[in-house]
This record gives C-alpha cells, sequence and structure tokens, in this order.
C-alpha cells in the first residue's frame, strides 16, 4: 500500500499533461485529423500523375536469384577451363 503502481502513475501523468499541455495536444490532434482527411481525399482522386509514372513498366529485364547465381557459376567455370 506505500508504493505506487505504474498504472497509477500513468494516470498522474496523464491527468498532469491534459492540466498543462491541452492546448499542445488539442493541436496535434487537429493537425492528425487534417492529415487523415488529406490521405483520403487523394486516395479518392481518380488518376495522379505519380502513380501513372509508376505504372509503366521497366525497360530492363529483371532475373531472380535463381539465374544470377547461374550466370555466376557459369562464369567461373569459363574461368577455370
Amino acid at each position: 500500500m506505500g508504493s505506487f503502481s505504474i498504472w497509477h502513475w500513468l494516470v498522474v501523468l496523464l491527468v498532469v499533461m491534459l492540466l498543462f499541455g491541452g492546448n499542445k495536444i488539442s493541436g496535434l490532434m487537429g493537425d492528425f485529423a487534417k492529415g487523415i482527411k488529406s490521405f483520403k481525399k487523394n486516395m479518392a482522386e481518380d488518376t495522379d500523375a505519380s502513380m501513372e509514372a509508376s505504372a509503366e513498366k521497366p525497360a530492363g529485364n529483371l532475373n531472380g536469384p535463381s539465374a544470377g547465381a547461374t550466370s555466376t557459376s557459369q562464369s567461373s567455370t569459363a574461368r577455370q577451363g
């Protein structure tokens, strides 16, 4: 009974933050809401130039990990022979 648990200290900290830092928390929540609204607005737009650019396929040839290992082993075999 003589010592407070971690939950007691967290509640006290929360009350102190609300009393002395209420404006800061309110401002942070407002900024958070603006970010969510902006995200939803951008998701609702049909076309976006950055999405169109990323949708184009690259011109290069992409090989998997096994293709790179095969070419490396073939080139080392050719050097030895």
